[in-house]
């Protein structure tokens, strides 16, 4: 079965919710897998996330005394990670669902990490505010992709990066029929196991099929007046981090 044929029958069974329902739809499927959420991640990637949210990190070039956002933060993995990484950095973790942020209340001990509810297209910081703003899994999650890479920008200091960690659709891998056996087949059943829900590990790699591929969401980043933007692939080109830089205010 092609990826649109994949993506029409998602549509057909209700694990991919109308454009028009999507926030909601996201909200409740992230509050309900809250507590079991970092358990998956690690269980899913082979522990390779952490490795991955690492190299986001090395791209921000955060100066020392720094402050990161990290939109759509889950339980702060990138946000305490960063603050672990580099003692002198300031990091504030910003989420939709609320859930998902208390699972992340105090989960690195002697880490204190603020979290504050937002949307990731209204967020609710003034301009030209962070070193660095980071986001993990997040955009393909977002009804209006430029217009969270632009309210990303928007809070960034001049000089200062977007870096997005996402899966890539499975076409877009070498051993593209191994990928969609495992996320279509086998990680909804892992998700009916430790998350006891389906539902929720069925949406997850769905969403992977109509996202657009690396290059693509590179273009977005730049409509969203991000420069110098470039990603780099993994995992057999089953993830890609993409880096955009802010301009620099004018001499």
């Amino acid at each position: 079965m092609n990826i649109e044929a994949m993506n029409s029958e998602a549509q057909k069974g209700g694990v991919l919710p109308p454009p028009e329902e999507k926030a909601v739809y996201v909200n409740r499927m992230f509050a309900r897998i809250a507590p079991t959420y970092d358990l998956m991640n690690r269980l899913m990637t082979f522990g390779q996330d952490q490795r991955w949210r690492r190299e986001m990190l090395d791209y921000c070039n955060l100066p020392p005394h720094g402050l990161l956002l990290d939109v759509g933060t889950g339980t702060g993995d990138i946000a305490y990670m960063a603050m672990r990484r580099y003692p002198t950095v300031r990091a504030i973790g910003s989420d939709f669902t609320y859930e998902m942020m208390a699972a992340g209340v105090n989960k690195v001990p002697g880490v204190q990490l603020p979290f504050i509810q937002a949307d990731a297209c209204v967020l609710p910081f003034p301009d030209n505010t962070f070193d660095a703003v980071v986001s993990g899994f997040l955009i393909r999650n977002v009804v209006d992709r430029v217009a969270a890479f632009r309210e990303m920008a928007r809070v960034t200091k001049p000089g200062g990066r977007v870096v997005c960690l996402e899966t890539t659709p499975p076409s877009n891998s070498v051993l593209g029929p191994l990928f969609r056996l495992y996320f279509f087949q086998i990680v909804p059943l892992i998700g009916s196991v430790v998350a006891r829900d389906r539902q929720a590990y069925a949406y997850l790699p769905h969403s992977t099929v109509e996202f657009p591929p690396p290059a693509e969401l590179a273009r977005m980043m730049e409509r969203a007046g991000l420069h110098h933007v470039f990603y780099v692939e993994r995992m057999m080109r089953a993830v890609a981090i993409h880096v955009g830089t802010k301009l620099p205010l004018p001499a």
